[in-house]
């Protein structure tokens, strides 16, 4: 589970919702050894930055947490991936 930020822009948290539910997604796929395409991920990924640097500075950092979170199952997924890929080898 992602942990709440103290922030509450509703873009960033849309963008923090839309981006969880795909990386859950992604992850389950990946797990179970189904082929993804990751560009969808990369560009919600981006405009989730984007939009965190765009808030006043202690405000952005409030997320810090919660992009630390989504760092951790974006590197579960590339895990998933890499087993996935030395199995089939």
């Amino acid at each position: 589970m992602i942990p709440m930020a103290h922030a509450t822009d509703p873009r960033v948290m849309l963008l923090f919702d839309q981006l969880g539910g795909m990386l859950t997604l992604t992850r389950a796929l990946a797990e179970s050894g189904r082929r993804i395409d990751l560009a969808g991920l990369d560009d919600l990924a981006g405009r989730l930055c984007a939009a965190c640097l765009d808030l006043p500075p202690e405000d952005g950092r409030a997320f810090r947490p919660r992009l630390v979170a989504l760092m951790e199952d974006v590197n579960a997924i590339a895990a998933a991936c890499r087993a996935a890929r030395e199995g089939a080898a």
